[in-house]
């Protein structure tokens, strides 16, 4: 569950790379993250996920989308980052008819930068991956709640029982 958070990271000035689909094109924006929220009167629900097409990560993706609305209803903006180039994005995001947008952070700026990176043991083998982790901003840009390595089924619903009024 996303906690209230004692850490004090802010909204990066740098540029993203963001894939949305609208209106059955893909846009590409470059955009920092903290621009991205001064230009809405949102907050926003950044979360982070190993690698597309993949069991879990397609589960919270497609979470995020059936439950987009509820979030938007409560002030929040959604996007994923993953590793993942632009085009492995754009399948991901065609192949499930996906609502929310993604970063693509193939050079891990994003990820370093929230320190999302980290060693992890696969079958027995010591390997750097990115820890599933969410960290949501308040419409100042200020973040209010975080959870790094969370479980990606059921995450949505856990999250808007925290968020709810």
């Amino acid at each position: 569950m996303a906690k209230p958070t004692t850490e004090t990271i802010s909204l990066p000035d740098f540029p993203v790379t963001i894939v949305r689909k609208l209106a059955g094109n893909f846009i590409h924006d470059e955009i920092s993250l903290k621009e991205m929220v001064a230009n809405t009167d949102k907050g926003l629900i950044l979360y982070f996920y190993p690698k597309d097409n993949t069991p879990g990560c397609t589960t919270q993706a497609t979470e995020f989308t059936a439950h987009i609305h509820d979030f938007d209803d409560l002030g929040y903006d959604i996007v994923g980052v993953s590793r993942d180039s632009v085009e492995s994005h754009e399948k991901f995001i065609d192949k499930y008819d996906l609502q929310i947008p993604l970063v693509s952070d193939a050079d891990e700026k994003l990820c370093q930068y929230f320190e999302v990176i980290k060693e992890k043991n696969m079958y027995g083998n010591i390997t750097l991956g990115l820890v599933r982790s969410a960290f949501v901003f308040d419409k100042e840009g200020e973040l209010t709640h975080a959870q790094r390595n969370l479980r990606a089924k059921d995450y949505t619903s856990r999250l808007l029982t925290i968020l709810a009024p």
